[in-house]
C-alpha cells in the first residue's frame, strides 16, 4: 500500500447536507434535552422572554430556550467565559445538537450571547431558577424546612493595580509619588515608593479606593489567603431530611460585607422561591409545611442582632457561638433568650448532626459550582450582570441534582467517567454467561445439565 502524502487542497465550493459530519449525541445532553422538553422549557422561556424581542424589527435574535441553554453549558462543561461557551459550541456536534442546530447552521458567537445577557432582565433569570427549583420539586428533592447557609468569594475581572482614590481619582503609584513629594523627596524612585507605602495602615480600604470600571468590585480576602478584588456570594442550601442539597437562593453580595449583614436577605431570598413552589398548584404538596424554620450556619453568623431577628421571625438558628467570654446581658433580655436557646439546640444532638451536614452540603455546591464548574474566577462586571450568570449556573447545579436520580450522574464528565466502569461490568457478565454456556454443553445441554444438578426428573 503506497503511502499517501498531505497535499493542499481546494474547498468545495458547495457540499451536501448528507455529507456533513453528524454526532449521535452525548446520552447526558440527550437525556437533559428530554427532561427540558418533559417540562415544556422553551415554550416557558419563549413566554417570559417575549417582551425583550420585536416581532419584525431588528436581526433574528437567539432564541431563549438556546440561550439558557448556553449558559448551562458553562456550569456542566466546566467553562468560565461565554468567549469559551461559544468556542466550544461551535467546536462539538455533540453540544450543537445539544442546542438544537442543523447540520450547517452556524453556533452563536460570544457577542451574541454577551448581548442576549444584557437584553434579558435579572427577574428572568430569576425565573428561571425557580422553573429548576420546581423540577425538583417534582421529583420529590426538596423539603425546605431546614435551610443551611454560607458564603465564599469569587474574584473579580479587575486587577488591584488599577483601582483608583474615590476623592481625587489618583492611581496608587500618583498617590504614592505624591506622598513622598509631601515628605520631601522631589524625585521618588521605587525603592522611595515601596518604603513609604510599607509603613502605611489600611493600605487598600475600600472607604478610600475602587475599581474605575467595576465599582461593585470590592477588595477582600480569598480562600487561599491572597488579596484580590472580589465579590461575594452566598448560598442557601436545603439540609432537610431526605435533602439531596439543592440551593434554594443565590445572592451576590459586596465583599466587603460581614456574613451577619447578608444573611436575612439570602433567607428571604430562599423564603421568596419556596413561596414561589407554594404557588404552584403541581409543586404545593411536595414540599414542607413550615417553610425555612431552622436556619444552620457557621459561627461567622453569629451576632446579637442576628439571633433576635431570627428569634423574631420564629426561625430555629443552629450557629455555632464564638469564644466571647463572660457576657454582660444586663438591659438585653432578648438577646440573652435567643442566644441562650441556640446554644441549647447547637449542643444537643440534632444541632451536631445539622452542622455536620451543613459542611458536607454547602461545600460541596461551592465545589461543583465554582472549582469544577469553572466560577471561581469572573470574566464579567457589574453585580447585575454577574448575578444572572451564577442564577443560570447555580440552576445547572440543581438540575444536575436530577440528572443524577435519572442516569445516576450530575454531569457529562462524571457520566463519561462511569463509562469504564459499565465496560467493565458488562464483559465480566458476559464473561460468565459465555463459561455458563460451555459448562452446560459440556454437560450434554441445559435439560441434561439440570437433570444432572437434580433440578428436574
Amino acid at each position: 500500500m503506497a503511502m499517501g502524502k498531505r497535499r493542499e487542497t481546494q474547498s468545495q465550493l458547495f457540499v451536501a447536507t448528507a455529507d456533513l459530519p453528524r454526532s449521535p449525541g452525548h446520552p447526558f445532553y440527550d437525556r437533559l434535552n428530554q427532561l427540558l422538553d418533559e417540562h415544556h422549557f422553551d415554550s416557558f422561556a419563549e413566554g417570559l422572554c417575549a417582551p425583550f424581542y420585536h416581532d419584525s424589527l431588528g436581526r433574528p435574535g437567539l432564541a431563549p430556550g438556546r440561550y439558557f441553554r448556553l449558559l448551562l453549558l458553562g456550569y456542566f462543561e466546566g467553562i468560565d467565559s461565554e468567549r469559551g461557551i461559544a468556542w466550544r459550541a461551535a467546536d462539538s456536534l455533540s453540544l450543537r445538537a445539544f442546542l438544537g442546530c442543523a447540520p450547517g447552521e452556524p453556533t452563536p458567537d460570544h457577542s451574541t450571547l454577551s448581548r442576549t445577557r444584557r437584553l434579558i432582565d435579572l427577574e428572568t433569570h430569576e425565573e428561571v431558577f425557580r422553573w429548576a427549583l420546581k423540577v425538583l420539586a417534582g421529583h420529590d428533592l426538596i423539603r425546605g424546612k431546614t435551610v443551611g447557609i454560607d458564603a465564599t468569594t469569587l474574584e473579580a475581572n479587575a486587577a488591584l493595580r488599577s483601582i483608583v482614590r474615590r476623592d481625587t481619582k489618583e492611581t496608587y503609584e500618583e498617590f504614592l509619588t505624591r506622598l513622598a513629594k509631601a515628605s520631601g523627596i522631589e524625585t521618588p524612585t521605587r525603592e522611595d515608593l515601596a518604603r513609604i507605602d510599607k509603613g502605611r495602615k489600611n493600605k487598600a480600604s475600600n472607604k478610600d479606593w475602587e475599581h474605575p470600571h467595576d465599582p461593585d468590585a470590592k477588595v477582600a480576602k480569598m480562600k487561599d489567603g491572597t488579596t484580590h478584588l472580589a465579590h461575594k456570594v452566598e448560598h442557601a442550601v436545603d439540609l432537610g431530611e431526605g435533602a439531596c442539597g439543592a440551593v434554594l437562593a443565590v445572592t451576590l453580595q459586596a465583599a466587603d460585607r460581614g456574613d451577619t449583614d447578608t444573611l436575612l436577605p439570602t433567607v428571604g431570598a430562599a423564603v421568596h422561591n419556596l413561596r414561589a413552589l407554594d404557588d404552584d398548584p403541581a409543586t404545593r404538596d411536595r414540599i414542607a409545611e413550615d417553610r425555612v424554620a431552622e436556619v444552620v450556619t457557621d459561627k461567622g453568623y453569629h451576632s446579637n442582632a442576628t439571633m433576635t431577628d431570627l428569634a423574631e421571625l420564629e426561625i430555629r438558628s443552629y450557629v455555632p457561638e464564638p469564644e466571647r467570654g463572660r457576657r454582660d446581658w444586663e438591659g438585653k433580655e432578648a438577646e440573652r433568650e435567643a442566644v441562650y436557646a441556640n446554644r441549647r439546640r447547637v449542643r444537643g444532638r440534632r444541632g451536631k448532626r445539622l452542622l455536620r451536614r451543613r459542611g458536607e452540603y454547602i461545600e460541596r455546591s461551592f465545589a461543583h459550582a465554582y472549582e469544577t464548574g469553572g466560577m471561581r474566577r469572573v470574566h464579567l462586571r457589574g453585580r447585575e450582570n454577574i448575578l444572572k450568570r451564577l442564577l443560570v449556573h447555580v440552576g445547572g447545579f440543581n438540575l444536575g441534582l436530577v440528572m443524577r436520580q435519572l442516569v445516576g450522574k450530575g454531569t457529562p464528565r462524571g457520566l463519561q467517567g462511569s463509562a469504564a466502569g459499565w465496560a467493565a461490568l458488562f464483559l465480566g457478565l458476559w464473561t460468565a454467561l459465555g463459561r455458563w454456556v460451555m459448562r452446560v454443553a459440556a454437560d450434554g445441554g441445559p435439560r441434561t445439565g439440570r437433570r444432572r444438578a437434580g433440578l428436574i426428573r
